[in-house]
């Protein structure tokens, strides 16, 4: 969040310093090279054995997440042009858990029809009901068929298309991405809504609705930074920061190394300012890796696996990502697969288990488990932002709401990506002129 916020303040004209006091970019959702950093990481003893090949072929994300081809983050990174600096490889396919099995999410008409995940009739009832979502216009009401998308619920929609309980299942965790079942009970609009971005990024490519970078998710925040430092930014690594100078309540300053560099206003994650947030949950992360495809997933070199909460007993679903050496992220012939949920227990191991079953036999895991922490001071008066912990989604939707928040209580205006195009031709229409 940070470095896409210095890369939209920069080309805002602000200036912008940027400080970190890690050695290498992105914080929480770095990309870790070579695997023998990652070792150390994870406090395991000695090194990588030989079988994992060269250290330095690794990159691994700490945070896994796909990029949603029609989402907000391939918006921002299409507007800033950041997209020069990644390419992008389409995720070859999502599966959805269901009674102890995995199946592939259709992803056309003809796979839907294929589908053991439901019965004929019931083809038919989620066929009309997938029409009715792609012609659903929030500005016409004549594509409502009597839904008030402010008022009837989501429960309510499923039942007027008849649809059981594993289709609703599906559509709920698999298709709209909530996590919980709490969507049912709350009005419609926003699901639908969800619904059509995942089908309209699935028609972009047509594998699957999810993107991954090369060289994995570290290079976004790299991306960010170059555009930051195009429009005159300063970024600065290894600067550990000593204290957050504060006057009447006020941000004043930041101090590294003795030394105070003035500001007006301050954009840190929670790590920096435990004093202003409060935890809100917990996330379990399992990085495993693997010498083969996932079983079932048709050797996919990449894939997504949701396990639908009901599906296993819990509140909240479990996530699977997983990109291999055709994404140069891994050796050649090798496989990272992340598992991560919501923390419900106190034995979050326990609650992880059953995608950890999906992925055997595993090679190596490194276990995290991270406080979420969600910001107490808005920064009306302190003027410092604060970013919330990644969640356990595997996609950057809340990601880009939270940077979309920041910028509106920052800036006191909705973030218009129209605008920033705008001001980007400026800029570069003079240079091409002198």
């Amino acid at each position: 969040q940070e470095c896409i916020l210095s890369g939209i303040m920069s080309v805002n004209g602000k200036k912008v310093l940027h400080m970190d006091r890690n050695s290498y970019y992105g914080g929480e959702s770095a990309s870790i090279t070579p695997l023998e950093d990652l070792y150390k990481r994870f406090n395991l003893p000695g090194a990588p054995p030989e079988s994992m090949g060269r250290g330095r072929d690794w990159n691994v994300d700490l945070i896994p997440k796909f990029l949603m081809a029609n989402g907000q983050l391939v918006k921002m990174l299409l507007y800033t042009e950041v997209t020069r600096y990644l390419d992008f490889k389409v995720i070859e396919g999502s599966f959805v858990y269901k009674g102890g099995k995995i199946y592939k999410v259709p992803s056309t008409e003809a796979e839907a029809l294929a589908s053991s995940l439901m019965g004929l009739f019931e083809k038919r009832r989620f066929r009309k009901f997938l029409v009715y979502v792609a012609n659903f216009d929030e500005n016409d009401p004549r594509t409502f068929e009597g839904v008030d998308p402010k008022k009837t619920t989501m429960r309510d929609v499923y039942k007027k298309f008849d649809l059981g309980q594993d289709v609703i299942d599906f559509t709920g965790h698999a298709l709209a991405l909530y996590r919980t079942d709490d969507y049912l009970d709350q009005p419609c609009q926003e699901t639908i809504n969800r619904i059509k971005l995942y089908s309209e990024s699935l028609a972009r490519y047509g594998k699957s609705p999810y993107l991954y970078p090369l060289y994995g998710l570290g290079e976004l925040p790299q991306g960010f930074a170059r555009l930051s430092a195009i429009y005159g930014g300063t970024y600065m690594l290894n600067k550990p920061i000593e204290e957050i100078v504060i006057e009447n309540g006020k941000v004043v300053g930041v101090k590294s190394e003795g030394e105070v560099a003035r500001c007006k206003q301050l954009i840190c994650d929670p790590s920096y300012v435990s004093d202003r947030v409060s935890k809100v949950g917990q996330v379990i992360r399992v990085i495993c890796i693997l010498s083969h495809p996932i079983k079932n997933t048709n050797d996919a070199n990449s894939c997504q696996i949701i396990i639908p909460q009901n599906q296993v007993n819990r509140k909240s679903d479990i996530y699977v990502c997983m990109i291999s050496s055709a994404h140069n992220v891994a050796a050649q012939g090798k496989y990272i697969a992340i598992a991560s949920t919501t923390v419900e227990t106190a034995e979050p191991e326990k609650e992880i288990k059953p995608a950890l079953d999906l992925l055997e036999p595993i090679e190596q895991k490194f276990v995290s488990i991270s406080d979420l922490f969600a910001p107490t001071d808005l920064g009306t008066e302190s003027q410092i932002f604060i970013s919330r912990t990644y969640d356990a989604t595997t996609h950057f939707e809340t990601t880009c709401d939270d940077i979309k928040d920041i910028y509106k209580r920052m800036m006191g205006s909705e973030f218009d990506f129209e605008e920033m195009k705008r001001k980007k031709n400026d800029i570069y229409g003079e240079e091409e002129q002198q």
